[in-house]
C-alpha cells in the first residue's frame, strides 16, 4: 500500500486545478469590498451631506416646543364690573409619542372613562395632527379636580399623558347679557382654514385645540381678546414624559374690553321681560352708548366652557331658540315705523306739517281693504292727533302721497334695511326695506299702492330689529341725528345729520309726545316722556308687541325699546315693559350715591382674572353656525291687519 503519491505522480496531475483553492476567498474579498464600500459612502453621505438636518430631527425629538395659549382678557361693564373673566384650572393633552405606542388603545379607553370624551373623539384628534399640534394633542380644557385625581390613580398607565395648569372662561353673573357676550368653544377645522383667522394665524398663533369666541363680542372681538401666544421648549424621553424644561416665553395676555352696558339696567330688562321672549334695547341717543341689550329666552354661557352633555343641550332647545339675539333679529315694525312714514311723507314736501286728513273704517287700495285698527276711523286727525291713536287710514293715505321712493329713501336714511354698525355683526339682521326692484328680483310681481300702504304702516314685507327701532327714535330725541349703536367704549362716536327741517322734528316730536298723554301709551303716563307703540299681526300665531320711547322729552337722554314675539298689544304689553326700564334708569341715574354703595359687594375683575394662559373647551355639538336660529318672520301677506 502507497501512503504518498509518486512526485511524478504529481507533477503530472492537471495543471487547471492550480489556485482554484484561493477564488473562494477572492470572491468573498470582492463581496466585502463592495459591501463596505456602499456602507461607507452611505455613511459619508448622512455624516457629510445630512448630518445637519439628521442631528436637528433627533434634536426635535427630544426636544419639543410648546405653544402657550394666551389669556383671554377680561370684558367690564360700564363701572368695571367683570361681566367675563378667566379661572385657573387644569387641562389634559398627550404627547404624540404616546399615541404610536401600543399602550395607546389601553390609554386612550382610560382617557375616555375618566373625562367623558369618546374614544372616538380622541381618535379622531390623533389622526388629524397637523404640524402644528403635533406634539400635544389637546384631550379636555376645564377638567374638574376630581378627574384629575382618578386620573393620577393610574399611575404608569398614564405615561405619556401631560397635566397642566391654564385658565378657562368664567362669566360670574351667568345668564346675564348672555348674548351680547357670547361664549367660547374650541376652533374647528373650517374656522382654522377660513380666510378670517388665516389672516391671523402667524400673529395670533391659532391652532387645533385653540379656544375662540364663537358668538357675541366673544367672536366679533376675538382678535382684540385673544393676545398673543408664547412658548416653550422642554425635553422629553423616549416614553414621552417630560424631562426638563429648557426655556419659556411667556404668552402676552389680550386687551381687557371696557363697555357700554351697566349691569344694574341690564338686569332691569332682562327682569321687565320676566321670562317672555323678547328683546329690550337701553341707548343713549346722543352718542349710541348702548347701556342694556337684553334677549329673552336666554342661556349660561358657562356651559360652554366645558365639554356640554346631551341632556343639558336638549334642556336648552327646548327655549325655542335661546341662541338667537333678538334684539337684533328683524320682525315687521308695525306702528313704530309710522314715524317713516311722517317724515317721508313732510320732508317730500308732499304734506304739510299741519295737515289735516279724514280717517275711514277702511282704505280701499287695489281691491284690498286696509282697515283701521277700530274697524270704524277716528274723523279728520293730524299728524298729531293720527299719532297718538294709530290710525292706520290716515298713515296709509300719508305713505300714498310720499309715494314708493320717497318711503324707501327716508326708511335707509333712517337706518332701516342696513347693518346698525355695533360690534355684534356676525349676529345682526339688515332687516328688510323692500321695493320695486326686490319684488321683481323675486318673481313677486310688480310693486303695488297695496304695498305702499302696507309699508307705511310697517307690515307687508317690511322687516326690522329693535337695535335699528332704536336708532329711528334717538334721531329724533337727538334732534336730526342717526347715531351709531356700539357696546366697547373705545369704539369712536359717529353721529351723522340727517338734514331734517326743524318744523318736521317739531311735529314728529309733538306727535310722539301726545302718544304717552293722550293715545296707545298711557303706560308711561306721569313720565316726562314720547314714544309710539306697535302691534304686528304674524298669522296665525299671537301679535307681536312693540313700544318705543324716549324720556325726559324735553332734554332727552335715553332710549328704550321693548318687543315681546307673539306677545299681543303693543301699547298694553310692552308698553309697561319700556315704563319699568325707564323707571330703573331714572332710579340709578338720579341717585348715583346709593347705586355705587349697593355695587360695592361686586369682586373686583383684576382679582377674579387669572394671569396664566386661557383655554376652554365645547362639545362638538355647540351652538355655533349648526344652533337653530330664529329665520325673520315670513312676510304677512297683502292685505294689512290691523296695527296699532
Amino acid at each position: 500500500m502507497t501512503l504518498l503519491q509518486p512526485l511524478s505522480d504529481r507533477l503530472n496531475s492537471d495543471g487547471r486545478t492550480i489556485g482554484r483553492s484561493r477564488q473562494g476567498w477572492i470572491f468573498v474579498g470582492l463581496v466585502s469590498v463592495l459591501l463596505f464600500g456602499g456602507l461607507a459612502q452611505r455613511l459619508a453621505h448622512l455624516q457629510l451631506m445630512e448630518g445637519a438636518a439628521l442631528r436637528a430631527r433627533a434634536e426635535r425629538n427630544r426636544v419639543q416646543t410648546i405653544p402657550k395659549t394666551p389669556s383671554r382678557g377680561n370684558i367690564l361693564d360700564r363701572d368695571g364690573n367683570l361681566l367675563a373673566g378667566n379661572e385657573l384650572t387644569q387641562s389634559v393633552s398627550v404627547w404624540r409619542t404616546a399615541v404610536n405606542r401600543t399602550t395607546w388603545p389601553r390609554l386612550r379607553q382610560i382617557l375616555a372613562t375618566t373625562l367623558g370624551v369618546s374614544e372616538e373623539e380622541l381618535q379622531s384628534r390623533a389622526d388629524h395632527i397637523d404640524f402644528d399640534s403635533r406634539f400635544l394633542i389637546p384631550v379636555q380644557h376645564n377638567v374638574k379636580p376630581e378627574e384629575v385625581v382618578r386620573l393620577r390613580e393610574y399611575g404608569v398607565d398614564l405615561q405619556g399623558v401631560q397635566i397642566e395648569r391654564e385658565t378657562s372662561r368664567s362669566y360670574p353673573y351667568g345668564e346675564l347679557a348672555a348674548h351680547t357676550l357670547g361664549y367660547i368653544g374650541e376652533i374647528s377645522k373650517e374656522e382654522l382654514e377660513g380666510k378670517r383667522f388665516r389672516s391671523q394665524k402667524v400673529a395670533k398663533g391659532y391652532r387645533n385645540g385653540d379656544i375662540v369666541g364663537k358668538m357675541g363680542l366673544e367672536k366679533s372681538l376675538e382678535f382684540t381678546l385673544r393676545g398673543y401666544p408664547g412658548s416653550g421648549r422642554v425635553e422629553i424621553d423616549g416614553k414621552g414624559n417630560l424631562v426638563e424644561i429648557l426655556d419659556d416665553r411667556p404668552a402676552r395676555s389680550g386687551d381687557d374690553l371696557h363697555l357700554t352696558l351697566d349691569v344694574d339696567i341690564q338686569k332691569a330688562a332682562e327682569s321687565a321681560l320676566n321670562g317672555r321672549n323678547g328683546a329690550v334695547v337701553v341707548m343713549n341717543p346722543k352718542n349710541g352708548e348702548v347701556l342694556a341689550l337684553a334677549s329673552e329666552p336666554r342661556f349660561d354661557p358657562n356651559l360652554f366652557t366645558r365639554k356640554i352633555d346631551k341632556r343639558t343641550w336638549d334642556a336648552l332647545q327646548k327655549r325655542r331658540h335661546p341662541f338667537v339675539n333678538r334684539a337684533l333679529q328683524a320682525y315687521p315694525p308695525a306702528s313704530t315705523f309710522k314715524v317713516v312714514t311722517a317724515v317721508a311723507a313732510v320732508e317730500s314736501g308732499k304734506l304739510a306739517p299741519s295737515v289735516v286728513l279724514p280717517t275711514y273704517a277702511y282704505l280701499p287700495v287695489d281691491g284690498t281693504r286696509v282697515w283701521d285698527w277700530n274697524r270704524s276711523g277716528f274723523g279728520p286727525m293730524s299728524f298729531i292727533s293720527a299719532m297718538a291713536m294709530s290710525s292706520n287710514t290716515f298713515f296709509g293715505q300719508a305713505g300714498l302721497r310720499a309715494g314708493e321712493k320717497n318711503l324707501v329713501h327716508w326708511a335707509r336714511e333712517l337706518g332701516f334695511g342696513s347693518l346698525t354698525g355695533i360690534e355684534l355683526k356676525f349676529e345682526e339682521s339688515p332687516g328688510l326695506i323692500p321695493d320695486g326692484d326686490w319684488k321683481r328680483d323675486r318673481n313677486l310681481g310688480k310693486w303695488h299702492r297695496v304695498d305702499t300702504v302696507n309699508a307705511s304702516i310697517g307690515q307687508g314685507y317690511v322687516q326690522a330689529s329693535p337695535l335699528q327701532v332704536a336708532v329711528m327714535f334717538a334721531a329724533v330725541a337727538n334732534g336730526g341725528d342717526r347715531v351709531q349703536p356700539r357696546l366697547a367704549k373705545s369704539s369712536p362716536i359717529v353721529r351723522a345729520s340727517l338734514g331734517l327741517k326743524s318744523s318736521t322734528l317739531e311735529m314728529l316730536r309733538k306727535s310722539l309726545h301726545s302718544v304717552v298723554t293722550n293715545g296707545t301709551g298711557k303706560a308711561l303716563s306721569g313720565l316726562s316722556s314720547a314714544g309710539k307703540s306697535g302691534t304686528a299681526e304674524d298669522p296665525p300665531r299671537e301679535t307681536h308687541a312693540w313700544f318705543g320711547a324716549y324720556a325726559p322729552f324735553e332734554k332727552p337722554e335715553v332710549v328704550v325699546v321693548a318687543f315681546l314675539e307673539n306677545g299681543g298689544g303693543g301699547g298694553k304689553v310692552a308698553g309697561p315693559v319700556v315704563r319699568s326700564v325707564m323707571d330703573a334708569y331714572f332710579a340709578k341715574t338720579r341717585q348715583p350715591q346709593k347705586a355705587k354703595a349697593a355695587g360695592k359687594g361686586v369682586a373686583s375683575p383684576k382679582a377674579n382674572a387669572a394671569a396664566s394662559s386661557g383655554s376652554a373647551n365645547s362639545a362638538n355639538t355647540t351652538a355655533n353656525d349648526n344652533s337653530p336660529r330664529n329665520p325673520a318672520p315670513s312676510p304677512s301677506p297683502a292685505q294689512a291687519p290691523e296695527t296699532r
